[in-house]
């Protein structure tokens, strides 16, 4: 019983102990992150594995650092020169994400800050270089296929330094008020100049269909005309008579002066 003082106080300076480096040993790293763990006394930073999601148990000398592997979003402003040497400022978002095998590596050699210290300045020069390749008029309107090259050269950048880019998006642009003006007004006559082609060929198309319409009526005419002679309407005119003089309603008939009238038909109740 008279190591029961020295029993209460060891625990007592154990749960101390723990209630002050509690934040140091019990780690909880949330949804979509991993831990890289740093070693104070040991070899550091350990590159070869990466704690999970969940509670992680360390050593409250050593220290977690925690990386979120998820897709994330940097929307960065900066200057470009046009081929022609003009200053145009563009807004782009960069979507990115760390590879997960090696946040590791990551970590030991370019840091926490690795969106600041390598992914903005890695796209921002790319889009410098392509940018001075391209006249005003095809950065203002870029081609995909423009687009689609800035993202690849990014990306294949990106993949030296374990991270990986998923897009790259233009969202604003903006010229010099002077050139973005003659830009749009460009644009527009272009944009009317197709407009009254477009109406040519659709008018020529109308004038073809409407030709090709008049001369099928005609050609029906003609071979209509051609089968209906004389006596075929007297011999019509006939079985209609016919056909009404056995019917029950009271009909006058009134037979033509002439063989080639036809007769008038009177019909009442």
């Amino acid at each position: 019983m008279r190591s029961l003082p020295t029993i209460i106080t060891a625990f007592m300076i154990f749960i101390l102990f723990i209630t002050f480096f509690w934040s140091y040993i019990f780690i909880t790293i949330k949804p979509g992150e991993v831990g890289i763990l740093f070693k104070r006394f040991g070899q550091g930073t350990v590159v070869d594995h990466v704690y999970p999601e969940g509670l992680n148990i360390i050593f409250p000398w050593n220290k977690m650092y925690i990386y979120d592997t998820r897709v994330q979003q940097k929307k960065h402003e900066m200057t470009v020169l046009t081929k022609e040497g003009l200053k145009v400022n563009i807004l782009v978002s960069i979507r990115y994400y760390p590879e997960l095998d090696t946040v590791g590596v990551l970590h030991k050699r370019v840091g926490p800050e690795y969106v600041d210290r390598v992914v903005v300045p890695e796209v921002e020069s790319i889009l410098r270089v392509q940018s001075g390749h391209l006249n005003v008029d095809e950065l203002y309107t870029p081609d995909s296929a423009i687009l689609q090259k800035m993202v690849n050269d990014a990306i294949e950048q990106m993949e030296k330094n374990y991270i990986t880019i998923q897009d790259v998006i233009l969202v604003r642009m903006v010229l010099p008020k002077p050139i973005e003006e003659a830009i749009e007004n460009k644009i527009e006559h272009k944009e009317l100049a197709e407009g009254y082609q477009y109406r040519l060929i659709a008018e020529k198309l109308e004038a073809e269909r409407k030709e090709i319409e008049a001369q099928g009526i005609k050609k029906y005419n003609d071979i209509v005309k051609q089968s209906i002679s004389q006596d075929i309407l007297k011999w019509q005119g006939i079985k209609a008579t016919m056909a009404l003089s056995t019917s029950t309603n009271a009909k006058v008939v009134i037979i033509g002066n002439s063989s080639k009238e036809m007769p008038i038909i009177l019909g009442g109740e």
